[in-house]
């Protein structure tokens, strides 16, 4: 932890605070709509400790407050996260470390936590900027659930304070720099219209996964080509 430090850039930092603050306020609502969809307060601290996946874990508040069992929730959340999967062979490198470090790594991937350590290369900086980006959100985002818990509807959805567009934008951000480079122009711009052609005839989350396929025009124009 120590290296970490040394090597945490004081941006980073800055950036990686201002992103958990965001999401505190997302992990309120979701503390607040788990409370009036009855899923009792350990159950609700379990979600967040153990998933630490928003989307799943809204997911799941929502087919238990219409009535769904839990296979069908955790069916549910686990097909939301199946895009974590990709996600953890773009990261592992930057994860390092022993086996535990790399257990502990793989639950604080999500995707705020990836693009951002994306976006600062490889190497000592990636690392310290992910760990220090995972390690904010899981905080934020379980003492924010907390809080809406008990706050309770005193917190709106995220979307009254237009912070769910925060994730979006921020995610965009940080990728941007990479589309300098002509095969992530291919796969961004393939995924992209692979996920709006089956938005209109699948369920949320499951079109984020199909756009995994634009990974399949990378690498696909010629050597003398891919620069630009």
């Amino acid at each position: 932890m120590r290296s970490l430090t040394r090597t945490l850039h004081r941006e980073d930092l800055r950036d990686a605070v201002a992103l958990a603050a965001a999401i505190a306020v997302v992990g309120a609502s979701f503390g607040a709509l788990a409370g009036t969809a009855g899923v009792p307060f350990v159950l609700m601290v379990a979600l967040s400790v153990v998933v630490f996946a928003g989307a799943s874990q809204f997911l799941v508040v929502a087919v238990v407050a219409a009535g769904g069992n839990v296979f069908a929730a955790v069916a549910a959340g686990l097909l939301m996260n199946a895009r974590h999967v990709p996600f953890g062979l773009a990261i592992g490198d930057t994860v390092g470390g022993s086996w535990p470090a790399r257990l502990l790594g793989a639950h604080l991937l999500v995707d705020e936590s990836v693009a951002f350590s994306r976006a600062r290369g490889s190497g000592p900086r990636a690392r310290a900027a992910y760990w220090t980006c995972g390690i904010l959100l899981f905080t934020f985002w379980n003492l924010g659930a907390i809080a809406g818990r008990l706050a309770g509807s005193a917190i709106p959805d995220p979307a009254a304070f237009g912070v769910d567009a925060a994730f979006p934008a921020a995610l965009l951000a940080m990728l941007l720099p990479s589309m300098g480079r002509a095969d992530a122009r291919r796969v961004g711009l393939a995924a992209a219209v692979v996920a709006l052609a089956a938005t209109p005839f699948l369920p949320a989350g499951v079109p984020v996964i199909l756009g995994l396929l634009g990974l399949l025009v990378a690498r696909t124009a010629p050597a003398g080509r891919e620069a630009s």
